[in-house]
């Protein structure tokens, strides 16, 4: 086993309010991990912790062996963790490949070598015939499409996806389900929110279970979803919702 992620008793709090509290888990290299709670359970604030938005309170984060805890987030973009939003950070009056190319500068200020880098991106996320269309025309799958291409373009090991499915219907869930785990054959592990448990089941090794903020269970999504207290404290009869 050798770990991509290792983090330990990570703690955030903001003022008197306790948003992640003594959360541990890990990623093994090549696993995609689903990390999954209600709304207001903490798992956007742990993304954050995890890619340097903001620093843990206490607790500690390892990626391939490095302490990234105090780093920041270019720092840690650089390192190999790429991310998207659960809301896309499209930049809407720049074309699509320009926001690819702004990932792709991460690791280069060869110009050539970024957009080569852009336009194999493009192609392996289905993008390419969009090339020159300005971000801010395109739908929400799109966007959703354009934030993980930009996110590659960093060349990350570790790509953080913060509700990929959030608003598709069926069809485009299925195209980003797709897309998910053509990224995560190419070498690249995954830890993902969602809310989506038919797209857990789907695509995840394993699931983490966060509820107010603290871990309440670790395990396949078979366990997860048919672990009454889960089902209680989450899933109970709202498992589709989005």
């Amino acid at each position: 086993m050798e770990k991509i992620l290792d983090v330990k008793n990570a703690t955030k709090k903001f003022g008197g309010l306790t948003a992640n509290e003594d959360v541990s888990f890990y990623i093994e290299k090549g696993e995609i991990v689903g990390l999954v709670g209600p709304n207001g359970a903490g798992k956007t604030t742990l993304f954050n912790s995890i890619s340097g938005v903001h620093q843990l309170t206490s607790g500690a984060v390892f990626f391939d062996g490095i302490d990234i805890t105090k780093k920041k987030a270019y720092e840690i973009a650089k390192l190999g963790i790429g991310r998207t939003f659960q809301i896309p950070q499209t930049l809407v009056d720049l074309k699509v490949y320009e926001n690819v190319l702004i990932g792709a500068l991460c690791h280069t200020d060869n110009m050539d070598i970024a957009l080569k880098k852009t336009s194999e991106v493009l192609n392996f996320c289905g993008l390419n015939q969009l090339h020159d269309v300005r971000a801010g025309e395109l739908n929400v799958p799109l966007r959703k499409r354009l934030e993980i291409a930009r996110a590659l373009a960093t060349e990350p090991k570790l790509l953080l996806l913060d509700e990929t499915m959030s608003g598709l219907n069926a069809t485009e869930r299925k195209d980003a389900i797709d897309l998910i785990q053509k990224v995560n054959q190419s070498g690249i592990s995954i830890l993902l929110i969602e809310h989506n448990m038919d797209v857990v089941m789907t695509v995840s090794h394993k699931v983490v279970v966060l509820v107010s903020g603290k871990l309440l269970m670790i395990g396949s999504p078979e366990e997860v979803t048919t672990n009454p207290v889960v089902i209680d404290a989450y899933l109970g009869g709202k498992k589709h919702d989005k």
